[in-house]
């Protein structure tokens, strides 16, 4: 039974001014106590055909909707999600039109980038998945959420009446014993902080890597890949040693279309890969390349984790008057006061407008 309900009526104003004419997209949040799950229901979207085109490149020019913003609705522990694209009478439609979808914490940095976190990410090729009850993410009631969605319709007709539908699972923080609180942790092998993380794919085999350094000691749990058509490998190094400390690996067609990425849960039957501060590490993402060409803009590559540190305390203090969170702010805030060109045509509701712009791609 659902016992609350929250609507939030998004409309998004262009750079704290008036409003920008888009479709007409409404984010609903519902919690449903018995069975711990918060619903998010997004739409309605019309998405125009897209069939033919080079879907991560697209993807790469921008994000299809603004950020639509809630309040986290109860106190206790994320574990888990199940998402499916529906029409208005609760048809599921195919999921891969749905490229990615990101949801941030505006309340919480991440550990390495100065950047709010990004709290939850699934690509088209990503499984639901739900933690174990000794395991969840803490989020606070009240926290500042967002949630923004990338399409890509390539079924060869126009959509009409398109949702996105998320469902969370929680845990409530009366629940005994408490699971261990754990952290998503991101590792790019590109990310400009308020800018884009796509990149060339040249001709053959590529690397592409990104060395960094924790400031907390911590225990990482287990992990999952993100990479675009003919990604081969995302892995994690220790950079002072060259051993490999966990590798993904990309499922393609025998186009080189990507199928989907491995996922190594080593936390759940042990005390997972540890991970010391001020250590160097690496993240390499590998690409196979076979059309002799460079594929402008389309490659992303990285890795995300849930990270138990060893000291909570000394996870990094989000500072909203760092530039670098400024930039990551800014850049989430210019989605919401563009207008969308690409995938979305207004809805049939000229009265009601809402926002939809792109920005460039950081997908987890």
């Amino acid at each position: 039974m659902v016992v609350a309900a929250l609507l939030a009526s998004v409309q998004m104003a262009a750079g704290q001014g008036g409003m920008a004419p888009a479709d007409s997209a409404r984010l609903e949040v519902a919690v449903d106590s018995s069975a711990k799950h918060i619903v998010l229901m997004v739409g309605p979207f019309h998405l125009v055909d897209r069939s033919g085109e080079d879907t991560h490149a697209h993807s790469g020019a921008g994000h299809d909707t603004p950020v639509y913003h809630f309040d986290w609705p109860i106190e206790g522990w994320l574990r888990g999600f199940e998402l499916e694209v529906v029409d208005g009478q609760g048809n599921v439609l195919p999921r891969h039109i749905m490229h990615h979808m990101i949801m941030v914490n505006f309340d919480r940095r991440q550990l390495i980038y100065p950047a709010a976190e990004r709290i939850l990410g699934a690509g088209s090729e990503t499984a639901d998945y739900t933690l174990p009850k000794s395991i969840g993410v803490p989020v606070r009631l009240g926290s500042d959420l967002g949630m923004y969605i990338a399409w890509h319709n390539d079924t060869g007709e126009p959509i009409d009446d398109v949702y996105f539908r998320m469902a969370l699972e929680w845990t409530p923080r009366n629940q005994m014993p408490q699971p261990v609180s754990s952290l998503p942790v991101y590792f790019d092998v590109n990310l400009t902080v308020g800018g884009t993380n796509t990149y060339d794919i040249p001709p053959g085999r590529s690397e592409k890597s990104y060395e960094f350094t924790l400031p907390v000691s911590g225990r990482l749990l287990g992990v999952g890949g993100h990479m675009h058509d003919y990604g081969a490998e995302v892995r994690l190094e220790d950079a002072e040693s060259g051993k490999v400390i966990t590798s993904l690996s990309a499922e393609s067609d025998a186009g080189g279309r990507l199928l989907g990425m491995e996922r190594n849960l080593f936390g759940v039957s042990g005390r997972g890969k540890k991970l010391e501060a001020n250590h160097r590490y690496r993240v390499v993402g590998v690409y196979q390349n076979p059309t002799g060409h460079t594929i402008d803009l389309g490659a992303m590559a990285h890795m995300v984790g849930l990270f138990v540190p060893d000291d909570l305390k000394k996870w990094p203090a989000l500072d909203p008057t760092d530039p670098e969170f400024q930039k990551d702010l800014a850049s989430l805030a210019d989605q919401n006061s563009k207008i969308m060109q690409m995938d979305h045509m207004p809805a049939t509701d000229e009265d009601d407008h809402g926002d939809h712009t792109q920005e460039g791609d950081d997908g987890e």
